[in-house]
């Protein structure tokens, strides 16, 4: 009788922690099941009139890392992190390959010509379901690959503080690494 009556404290009390708990996470942070795992087999077509599109073979270079950014004309936030990609594309030992999700062509194409196109390749994922594949949640999301392999998921726009702190740091410890 005594459990009966403190239940709904404890109950409440149970998800009173909880959400304490679920507010201290950065929602940045969210564990990609992709990981340490081969990218998605795929092969997309090219931006119309910009040449060659983009594919699993194009994911290894021996002596590159590869950092595969989705975008879109449409998303504001991509175009907050484009001078940050434009920066990103710089870095020696760096291919920036582009993935344009849901997009019309002529808009993505629109989208580079006036911002500059920081991608050697871009991809075009007109329904989305290279996007899935690879575990994306939404524009923009970016991934870095080596060998193959993706090695570091990031959610949201990048910033001229993350390519720093973040990005440079990671280039340098995966290209220490050596071939894998």
């Amino acid at each position: 009788m005594l459990i009966r009556r403190f239940l709904p404290l404890l109950i409440f009390i149970g998800l009173f922690v909880a959400f304490m708990v679920g507010l201290t996470l950065n929602p940045r942070e969210i564990p990609s099941a992709r990981i340490g795992k081969p990218v998605p087999d795929f092969s997309l077509p090219p931006l119309e009139g910009d040449g060659v599109g983009l594919s699993t073979a194009d994911m290894t270079d021996g002596d590159n890392i590869i950092i595969v950014n989705f975008f879109a004309s449409w998303c504001g936030p991509c175009r907050l992190e484009h001078p940050s990609l434009m920066k990103l594309a710089k870095l020696d030992g760096v291919k920036l390959y582009g993935i344009s999700y849901k997009d019309k062509p002529e808009n993505s194409l629109s989208f580079l010509k006036t911002l500059g196109n920081p991608y050697v390749r871009v991809g075009m994922d007109l329904k989305g379901r290279n996007a899935i594949d690879w575990g994306v949640t939404g524009t923009p999301e970016t991934f870095v690959v080596k060998n193959g392999i993706i090695r570091y998921q990031h959610i949201g726009p990048i910033y001229d503080v993350q390519v720093g702190e973040l990005f440079l740091p990671l280039v340098k410890k995966l290209r220490q690494e050596g071939p894998s």
